[in-house]
């Protein structure tokens, strides 16, 4: 008997656009309705993932930043798992000499590189994976991204990682080339102190090993006094991974990767066709 849900959100939840369905929002509200907790497992930071939960009319704890962060229901700070700061220069160098688009969330907000950059970047990204969006609504939703994100623009993070008083959380790097994020992923490949995946063809994603959706969610389950067994998670990349393969119901996305899909025993229709409303409704 299912008796907490766990949904990503980009790619899994929100629609290309960001925004939470009304079918998928009713059938979060009818499993709480059933005493099953529904909670947010997200690669964003908080305030990127409340924004959409809140319009939607949604009320979920969140784990957050791959399970770095993780905010109770009233949005207050659980707990934090800090990167080393060695280990993000490290990150840092290797990025820079492919030239990819970086990014550090931290306790101070989101350091980022510069703007112009970012929104060249983020375009050209969300055009090569949804083809069939304009370039103003894309524009329009990498906007809005910086509405939902404390974002500090910089042009050097040594100001970062000089600072004690700014811990990391996750770095992520964005770059169109596979054979680019290759090259930044592989020499982080099997390393204890640190955690590599993505939430997305185009980037690559930094986390303290123990920062992991999938590690995160135990320990909500067995605050709960909820086994692994009556969870189910549903997610779309490579991210998710670490809690579809530790619950006892792991969904796929119908837009989930290939390689998620394998993971799963369940695949449910795509994030534009409602497929984690289709996947509660199974159950409920």
């Amino acid at each position: 008997m299912v008796k907490m849900i766990a949904t990503d959100l980009d790619g899994t939840l929100l629609s290309p656009l960001g925004e939470v369905s009304e079918r998928n929002a009713q059938a979060i509200r009818n499993a709480q309705a059933a005493d099953i907790e529904v909670v947010v497992a997200t690669g964003r930071s908080y305030q990127s993932a409340f924004r959409p939960i809140q319009k939607a009319g949604l009320n979920c704890p969140i784990i957050c930043l791959n399970g770095a962060n993780m905010y109770d229901l009233n949005g207050t700070f659980k707990n934090g798992i800090v990167m080393d700061k060695a280990v993000v220069k490290e990150i840092h160098s290797v990025v820079s000499k492919e030239d990819a688009y970086f990014e550090l969330y931290t306790n101070q907000g989101v350091f980022s590189m510069d703007r112009s950059n970012f929104m060249d970047v983020l375009v050209n990204i969300m055009l090569s994976a949804h083809p069939g969006t304009t370039r103003e609504q894309i524009e329009k939703r990498a906007e809005q991204r910086f509405q939902e994100e404390e974002f500090i623009f910089t042009e050097d993070f040594s100001e970062v990682f000089n600072n004690p008083e700014i811990n990391v959380f996750k770095a992520l790097a964005f770059s169109l080339e596979a054979d680019g994020l290759e090259r930044i992923k592989g020499p982080f490949r099997n390393r204890t102190d640190l955690i590599v995946t993505s939430s997305g063809f185009d980037n690559a994603e930094f986390n303290h090993p123990e920062a992991q959706k999938g590690v995160a969610l135990k320990l909500l389950a067995d605050e709960r006094g909820i086994d692994l067994a009556d969870v189910m998670a549903i997610g779309d990349n490579f991210n998710d991974v670490s809690m579809l393969k530790v619950v006892g119901r792991g969904v796929a996305m119908g837009n989930a990767e290939a390689g998620v899909k394998k993971t799963c025993s369940y695949v449910t229709d795509t994030n534009e066709q409602d497929g984690v409303a289709k996947a509660i409704e199974e159950i409920l």
